[in-house]
């Protein structure tokens, strides 16, 4: 079998039928291949968790480097049987570290007895509620309220706050039409607007 070339992490930019043939590679089985797909994705995996770390609160316990290696690692023991190709493992992987964060939230919160959440800026989010900071476990209740309510709706803010796809991506990843995903986007947009409003005002 032909070997592929060495790349050091984020060294260069792999074709998406390299990062594709791995994935193949690894539901057939081959575990190596996991080994093999990191220099590859790297670059695009400490891309993606610097996103979802933008906002978090100084001293997070969680810096760029370790939640891309950690999303990577908890990717690794699901094995990738569904994996189809670039898009779908960065779905994945967009997914992987939103629960890595609210995992860390809540053990903080736990510890702090509600002294230490961390904090999203609202206009990562587009949602305006009056000069207030949004908690991460607030958007992660609502965000879970949503699913319950509508998946697919939920889906695609996970993939585009979340994982900062395209709406042409998003698309591709949950086999819809751009135009529902983006239609998606808005009504998801406004349940969330709705709910964090109501939690703002309880608090």
């Amino acid at each position: 079998m032909k070997q592929r070339p060495k790349q050091e992490p984020g060294d260069g930019s792999p074709t998406r039928g390299e990062v594709t043939a791995l994935l193949a590679d690894l539901r057939r089985g081959r575990r190596e291949a996991m080994d093999e797909l990191l220099p590859l994705i790297y670059h695009d995996l400490r891309s993606l968790a610097r996103r979802q770390l933008r906002g978090q609160r100084p001293g997070h316990t969680l810096n760029t480097t370790a939640l891309a290696h950690e999303a990577f690692l908890k990717l690794a023991d699901g094995g990738g049987e569904g994996w189809q190709n670039r898009t779908h493992f960065m779905a994945v992987a967009a997914t992987a570290m939103r629960h890595i964060l609210v995992d860390a939230a809540r053990q903080r919160l736990a510890q702090k007895r509600g002294g230490g959440a961390f904090h999203v800026p609202l206009d990562e989010v587009q949602v305006r509620i009056d000069a207030r900071a949004l908690e991460v476990l607030d958007l992660d209740a609502a965000l879970e309220k949503l699913t319950l309510l509508d998946p697919r709706q939920a889906r695609v803010i996970e993939l585009h706050f979340y994982g900062g796809m395209t709406f042409e991506e998003v698309a591709e990843v949950m086999e819809i039409s751009t135009p529902t995903a983006k239609r998606d986007w808005r009504k998801a947009r406004a349940f969330l607007h709705f709910t964090l409003a109501r939690r703002s005002d309880a608090a």
